[in-house]
């Protein structure tokens, strides 16, 4: 498991046998876990591991953040909404 994932899975007690809904549609389940903001080109970046820049998101919405089609600022205010509950 890469750390990332870890640290989401940890942070809502999540298992291994667990579904996860997608943070943006939550229609579909979740197979990524997703730096809001990422790393950088090629390397690691340890501060961007941090649980209020990862969020949960199925393929089809991963790939559509990855164009720019879900808008950064609102996919990370509605995971901080999240982290609140």
């Amino acid at each position: 498991m890469k750390k990332h994932t870890k640290i989401y899975c940890d942070y809502f007690g999540i298992g291994e046998q667990d579904v996860v809904m997608c943070e943006w549609c939550n229609k579909a389940i979740a197979v990524d876990i997703n730096h809001i903001e990422p790393r950088g080109l090629g390397g690691k970046n340890p501060s961007k591991d941090v649980i209020e820049n990862l969020c949960a998101m199925c393929r089809y919405c991963h790939w559509r953040f990855e164009q720019k089609k879900i808008s950064k600022k609102v996919l990370k205010e509605r995971h901080l909404k999240k982290l609140r509950q």
